[in-house]
C-alpha cells in the first residue's frame, strides 16, 4: 500500500513538473505578463482538494456514523500549515517572476540548485541520513542541471534588459532556496504534529497551505490591479480569449497536480526524495519544450537527460538495498528496527 501510494503522489508529482513549466511558459510566450496572476494559479486550484475530502468523509459516515469526524486537523498543524502557505505564496512569486524573465535553461539550471538546499535544510531539521546512493544521485542531479545552464545565453529573451535579467536570476535562486526549505518544513510539521498522520490529514494540510498560499498572491492581485487587467490581457492573447482562459483553468488544476504529488511523497517518503523527483523531470520537461514549443535541442539536454536518469535510478537502487538489508536484519518474532519514514509516524 505504502509503494502504491508513493507511486502515485510521485506520477502526480511528475505531472505537476513538467506539466505545470510548460503552461506557465505557454501564458507568457503568447502575451501574458501578470507575475501575481501567474503565481495565483499555482496554488488557486486548492477547491479541487474537497473532492477525495468529501469521498474520504462520505466513507467514514458509512462505516461510524454520526460519530465521524469532519476533519482531523488541530490547532498546531493548522498554525503550521498556515505559515507555511504564506511561505510558499512567497516562493510562487518568486518562481513565476524568474520564468517570466529567464530563458529555460537557465531557470531550469537555478530551479534544480533546490536539490542542494533541501538536503542542507533536510539535514538541519529532519535529520536526514544520507547513503551513498542518495548523495550520488544529488552529485549527478545537480551536474545535470548545470550543463543545461551551459547553453543559457543562446535563448535569452530579446530586449530584455540586463537589470530585468539578473533580477530575475536572483529571484530565481531565491526561489530555490525557499522551496528547499518549506519541503523540509512540511515534513518537520508531520514529525511534530502530536497525532496521527493519516493520507486525510496530508489532503486537509495541503488545502490549508494552498488557501493561505493564494491568500498571499491575490492581495498582490489587488495590489497590482490584476483583476482589472485580465479581461484586456485575454483579448490580446496570442492564442485567442477563450484559450487564455483555458490556459489558466489548466495552470490550476495542473500545479495542484504538482503540490499534491510534494506533500504526498512527502508523506510516504522524504522531503529529499520529493526534491530529487523535482529534479530528475526538469530535463524530461526540456525534451517536452522540445516537442510542444520547437525548441532546439543541443548536446547539452541529452546529456543533462542522461545524468538525471541516472542519478534518478542511482537512488532508488540505494534504496531497494535497504529495504533489502532490513529483512535481512528481520528479528524472529517479525519485529523490524524502527525507521525515520514519515508514514510509521
Amino acid at each position: 500500500m505504502k509503494w502504491a501510494l508513493l507511486l502515485l503522489n510521485a506520477a502526480l508529482l511528475a505531472v505537476g513538473i513538467c506539466g505545470g513549466s510548460l503552461i506557465t511558459r505557454l501564458y507568457f510566450i503568447h502575451g501574458g505578463k501578470r507575475v501575481w496572476l501567474s503565481s495565483w494559479l499555482e496554488t488557486g486550484g486548492w477547491p479541487i482538494i474537497f473532492l477525495p475530502l468529501a469521498v474520504a468523509y462520505y466513507r467514514r459516515r458509512r462505516k461510524k456514523g454520526s460519530a465521524a469526524k469532519l476533519f482531523f486537523m488541530k490547532p498546531p498543524v493548522f498554525a503550521a500549515a498556515t505559515v507555511v502557505g504564506i511561505l510558499t505564496g512567497l516562493d510562487d512569486y518568486l518562481y513565476a517572476y524568474g520564468v517570466a524573465r529567464l530563458p529555460v535553461s537557465t531557470s531550469a539550471l537555478i530551479l534544480a540548485s533546490h536539490l542542494g538546499f533541501t538536503a542542507l535544510f533536510a539535514f538541519l531539521l529532519v535529520r536526514q541520513k544520507f547513503t551513498p546512493y542518495s548523495i550520488n544521485a544529488i552529485a549527478l542531479l545537480t551536474v545535470g542541471a548545470v550543463v543545461l545552464g551551459l547553453h543559457s545565453s543562446g535563448d535569452r529573451p530579446k530586449g530584455e534588459s540586463n537589470r530585468e535579467y539578473f533580477l530575475g536570476f536572483f529571484m530565481t535562486v531565491a526561489a530555490a532556496a525557499l522551496y528547499g526549505f518549506v519541503l523540509p518544513l512540511v515534513e518537520l510539521t508531520y514529525k511534530r504534529a502530536k497525532q496521527a498522520i493519516t493520507y486525510t490529514l496530508v489532503l486537509e494540510i495541503q488545502l490549508v497551505m494552498c488557501f493561505f498560499a493564494t491568500v498571499f498572491c491575490t492581495i498582490g492581485m489587488v495590489i497590482n490591479n490584476d483583476f482589472k487587467a485580465i479581461p484586456r490581457e485575454a483579448r490580446n492573447f496570442g492564442l485567442g480569449e477563450t484559450r487564455y482562459y483555458v490556459v489558466l483553468v489548466c495552470s490550476c488544476i495542473i500545479w495542484q497536480c504538482f503540490f499534491l504529488g510534494a506533500i504526498g511523497v512527502i508523506f510516504t517518503a522524504s522531503s529529499l526524495l520529493t526534491a530529487i523527483i523535482t529534479a530528475s523531470f526538469l530535463p524530461v520537461t526540456e525534451v517536452l519544450a522540445v516537442i510542444f514549443y520547437q525548441e532546439r535541442f543541443q548536446a547539452e539536454k541529452g546529456v543533462s537527460l542522461f545524468l538525471s536518469l541516472w542519478g534518478f535510478v542511482s537512488y532508488f537502487y540505494g534504496e531497494l538495498k535497504q529495504e533489502r538489508k532490513k529483512r535481512k536484519l528481520q528479528t524472529p518474532g517479525g519485529e523490524i528496527p524502527q525507521t525515520t519514514s514519515i508514514s510509521s509516524v
